[in-house]
């Protein structure tokens, strides 16, 4: 009390403690809204084509940001939304808006294949005018961006159209006469305004002319070379092929003068290969481009035509028939082989693809499916690892033929290697049945159905590989190997595991595989002992405005009733600011809270009020308002929006606080806290608690 009193008193005589005292409260203020993220940086222009007009927006996004495109599929995450404000009796859109490099993912939080920019967003919108006095082309981004929270966002593009803008006239291009950036719930004051671009005056804004920066490498292209050198690898292991590794390295060493010349030639031969399959990839891509293989593996149809193809696969590896391209192809391959020479080792090397189809052709086409739906150069890769794997044995035992010694003779056991490849070819089929199901929503493939589907593919492999089941191609044994009863083995443990996902059970090993939790005959588990959520109404004795939410946790979604609850039992509220489309959001639930020293925290020692930012109900006429910065709070997520920033001065989701019954934080040392492991959740929890009582 004293040191206030005399603070107070020196205040009053010194003026220049007053603005010193100023000063800090500034730099504290500005601490306090740094955390208001705007990842992507917007430009807009116009250009003329034909007697056309083409709106070009570009977005600059941050490092390890990615920004979702509007052809992200239902179900996943916020796709981007364009809506043109004043298009009627002004201009005609012509098309559908075209994107730039986007990149596809499975999401295995929603169990979609998402689309999204990475590094930088461009989007392009041809228009037909009509309106010869049209002045400006106002058009509106919602978006939403990623990293390791979610941001959703809006921009305002203001674009004018110069009087100049004539079929007559040069190209024109002009920039943005005037952009506003607003944050969902939070308003921007300033307002960006730009003189429109004259015809061959160069900028001399020096940020202007920063080349936007190309999006990082995607990561998973190392995984896709890896799958796919182990995929050419089981291939090796096939009876089309293996049988041809001791004929053909015999084949270079007799015929060639000298080993040397032996060695060279078994190199030539494997590069030969290499270079077949990885021309195949880049075919692929050519032909379709990136854009439309990303668009393909979302696709209905495509996947519904996949499945099929993976059935017909599965069929022939174990056994019903051989898929073969025509013999012809080989004859004339092996009559260009004859004549030796460089040209006759590549045609040796496409007589060996061609003949070995029906092994490799089913592994190839799942190989490149997969690569393509990543997009880019990844099919190319993913050749590049299929066939280095088929190639590296042929130029190492044609260096080293005393290891030709080594190698095990062939036999039964190739068959089972290509029935084995069958039964995972089946399992992995319905995987693309299931994406279709789940874009349409048809509830045809629900988890439970899926996982039995899983259960009896690879219990039936079990059997299999015990020799309890023979297939047309087997050779009669009276025993099985050991590596043989070590893969049975595997594959029953495996069978197990899957059982308990019939009963609600994560299986977080195969999570990217069946459909989400929520996507199930009994998303809350048989007998309530599951995951997911159960409607308010199949639950007796909740409080009003309660329903069970993740892991039965009871959970608000309005605040006022968390609140009235929270002070009738005298608990801490946890405020979970979260978004249906929020995909860290859906991991912390899945990860973190499910964890056996946090979960019974969240059920029995707080009020969970679980406020959704892209919420998009239109709250009522006479709760609608607007904020002293001017922003129309509309919809329900508009107004949790609102709360989360102008409390906490954040726009990121997940955000968690543990608040008392006033509102008060109850962390000291971290008063909010985001995406972070369970030691360090538990921590907060547990400190916020112990401040509470």
């Amino acid at each position: 009390m004293n040191f206030t009193r005399n603070l107070q008193t020196n205040l009053s005589k010194n003026v220049w403690t007053k603005t010193i005292l100023l000063f800090v409260f500034f730099f504290a203020f500005a601490k306090g809204n740094a955390q208001i993220l705007e990842p992507v940086k917007w430009t807009s222009k116009i250009e003329k084509k034909g007697n056309n007009a083409v709106l070009i927006f570009d977005g600059t996004i941050e490092k390890d940001w990615h920004m979702y495109s509007q052809f992200t599929p239902d179900g996943g995450p916020l796709a981007l939304e364009i809506t043109f404000k004043n298009q009627k009796g002004n201009y005609e859109l012509v098309g559908k808006a075209k994107e730039g490099k986007t990149r596809t993912a499975f999401n295995d939080v929603f169990g979609v294949d998402e689309t999204f920019f990475e590094g930088k967003a461009h989007i392009e919108q041809e228009i037909k005018i009509i309106n010869p006095n049209l002045k400006t082309v106002d058009v509106d981004f919602d978006f939403q961006v990623c990293k390791e929270v979610c941001i959703n966002s809006s921009k305002k593009f203001s674009i004018a159209v110069p009087s100049t803008f004539k079929m007559d006239e040069v190209p024109v291009v002009t920039e943005a006469k005037a952009d506003e950036t607003k944050v969902e719930g939070l308003a921007v004051d300033t307002v960006k305004k730009e003189e429109i671009a004259q015809p061959k005056v160069e900028k001399t804004d020096e940020t202007a002319q920063e080349e936007i920066p190309a999006p990082a490498p995607s990561r998973s292209l190392w995984s896709i070379f890896f799958i796919a050198f182990l995929s050419g690898f089981a291939a090796l292991l096939t009876p089309c092929v293996f049988p041809m590794i001791p004929m053909t390295v015999s084949f270079f060493t007799k015929q060639s003068k000298s080993r040397a010349k032996g060695i060279r030639n078994a190199i030539i031969y494997g590069f030969s290969i290499i270079a077949i399959y990885v021309i195949l990839g880049l075919i692929v891509t050519k032909i379709f481009g990136a854009d439309a293989l990303n668009a393909l593996s979302t696709d209905v149809w495509f996947n519904l035509i996949f499945f099929v193809i993976l059935v017909v696969f599965a069929t022939s590896f174990l056994g019903a028939f051989e898929i073969m391209l025509p013999n012809s192809w080989a004859n004339k391959a092996d009559q260009q082989a004859d004549k030796g020479g460089l040209i006759g080792i590549l045609f040796m090397a496409l007589a060996l693809a061609i003949v070995s189809f029906s092994c490799t052709g089913p592994i190839v086409g799942t190989l490149l499916v997969e690569a393509a739906s990543n997009g880019g150069i990844a099919p190319i890769v993913g050749m590049l690892g299929f066939s280095l794997a088929l190639a590296l044995p042929f130029m190492l035992f044609a260096m080293f033929p005393g290891w030709l010694n080594s190698l095990p003779k062939s036999g039964g056991w190739l068959n089972t290697v290509k029935v084995v490849l069958g039964f995972l070819e089946l399992a992995l089929a319905f995987k693309f049945l299931s994406n279709a199901d789940l874009v349409l929503q048809l509830h045809f493939l629900e988890r439970e159905v899926f996982i039995a589907i899983w259960i009896a593919i690879f219990g039936a492999m079990t059997l299999y590989l015990f020799g309890k089941i023979t297939l047309p191609h087997d050779s009669p044994t009276n025993h099985i190997s050991v590596g043989r009863l070590y893969l049975g083995l595997l594959t029953f443990v495996f069978t197990m595991y899957l059982i308990p996902g019939l009963w609600g059970a994560p299986l977080k090993l195969i999570s990217a595989f069946p459909p989400p939790p929520q996507y199930s005959e009994s998303p809350f588990g048989v007998g309530g002992s599951g995951n997911g959520a159960v409607s308010s109404e199949s639950i007796k004795g909740l409080p009003e405005g309660a329903e069970l939410g993740p892991h039965g946790i009871m959970v608000f979604h309005d605040y006022e009733d968390g609140l009235a609850y929270a002070k009738e039992i005298n608990k801490p509220i946890m405020l979970d600011f979260t978004g249906y489309a929020c995909v860290n959001c859906r991991k912390m639930e899945n990860n973190v809270w499910s964890e056996p020293a946090i979960l019974p925290i969240l059920k029995n020692d707080v009020v969970l009020i679980s406020l959704y930012v892209d919420d998009k109900r239109e709250l009522p006429k006479e709760e609608q308002f607007t904020t002293a910065s001017g922003d129309k709070i509309i919809t329900v997520g508009d107004k949790w929006t609102d709360f989360m920033i102008s409390k906490y001065k954040t726009n990121t989701q997940p955000l968690y606080v543990i608040t008392d019954l006033e509102g008060k934080n109850m962390n000291t040392s971290k008063p909010t806290i985001s995406y972070v492991n369970a030691d360090e959740y538990l921590h907060w929890l547990k400190e916020g608690i112990s401040n509470f009582k």
